[in-house]
């Protein structure tokens, strides 16, 4: 089962099953409702780009800004399980600045950044306080079917960032996804950091990913989502050219790293506003925190008058 720790639209991967199903949401086209955050992104080994969540640096060296030494879940190091997956912990992040407006926690009547074109979508525009959850790194035959039962039980509908590896592990779990209703977001195939790649590292690691989730929910994704946020100019261009849009987010509650289910809520219920995209994590480790954070936090965001809509 591939696992990684992933704070940014990414996360961690875990395959699963066999099988294959349409999935209706992943058919849709571009939204109106997507914008982006201003700010840059850069090409390269550091993406510097807007976000809501903070700062970014979870898994740098603060001092060097290196990449700092994976943790491991159940063993240590890199191992492979029976399923054939390599399971690491923790991933490198790219680090990332907020805007002055995203400082604060809520701010509902702040107005949602700008459109810019072509670079990856932060925020999304459909009214007063409508959001999206976003759900990486699975398909997990442990917790995405428990993630699953919570959206139902609240009708809730989300976006799950998939990697390409797990869904052909499970595909039984990527097609319950796409039958529920729920968007599904190519995710690369193995989790790969790809402003370390070559352009056609990149195309591959984007390609062979959509087709493995073609195979098993059915439908080809229309949406890309980076690991780590590392956004880089080839995938940018390869986005452009197949008709991806790419995806971030601007609420990270670091459930990844497992700080906490209070701190989960806290940090989401804090930075949540009008057309915050809100990452969570289904794969890629121990995810029981997220979906008992997810247990609080969804019910608690209803109340509040939020309506979930996808990307």
């Amino acid at each position: 089962m591939r696992s990684y720790a992933d704070g940014p639209g990414g996360g961690a991967h875990t395959p699963d099953g066999r099988g294959g199903g349409p999935p209706a949401p992943n058919g849709r086209g571009v939204s109106r409702r997507m914008l982006i955050a201003g700010g840059g992104l850069v090409l390269g080994a550091v993406a510097v780009g807007w976000r809501a969540g903070g700062i970014a640096t979870d898994a740098l060296d603060h001092a060097t800004g290196a990449p700092a030494r994976p943790r491991t879940a159940a063993r240590a190091g890199s191992t492979t399980s029976r399923a054939g997956t390599v399971n690491r912990d923790d991933r490198p992040r790219v680090i990332t600045a907020r805007s002055a407006e995203a400082r604060g926690g809520h701010h509902h009547n702040t107005a949602i950044p700008a459109h810019a074109p072509g670079q990856p979508v932060y925020y999304i525009d459909d009214g007063p306080k409508v959001i999206a959850l976003t759900i990486d790194d699975g398909p997990s035959p442990v917790y995405t079917p428990q993630i699953l039962r919570l959206l139902a039980k609240y009708r809730v509908t989300a976006a799950f960032s998939m990697i390409g590896e797990n869904a052909r592990y499970y595909p039984g779990v990527a097609r319950d996804v796409a039958d529920a209703g729920h968007m599904i977001v190519n995710h690369t195939w193995d989790h790969a950091n790809l402003t370390s790649l070559s352009r056609s590292q990149v195309r591959a690691e984007i390609a062979k990913a959509s087709d493995a989730i073609e195979a098993a929910a059915g439908a080809r994704p229309t949406m890309f989502r980076a690991p780590y946020g590392a956004w880089s100019a080839a995938a940018l261009d390869y986005c452009a050219s197949m008709g991806l849009t790419p995806l971030d987010w601007s609420v990270d509650p670091r459930d990844w790293s497992r700080p906490g289910v209070s701190a989960i809520v806290r940090n989401i219920l804090h930075t949540t506003r009008t057309g915050s995209i809100i990452l969570e994590h289904d794969g890629g480790g121990n995810r029981s925190q997220t979906v008992a954070a997810l247990k609080i936090v969804i019910p608690r965001l209803l109340d509040e008058g939020y309506r979930f809509e996808v990307p």
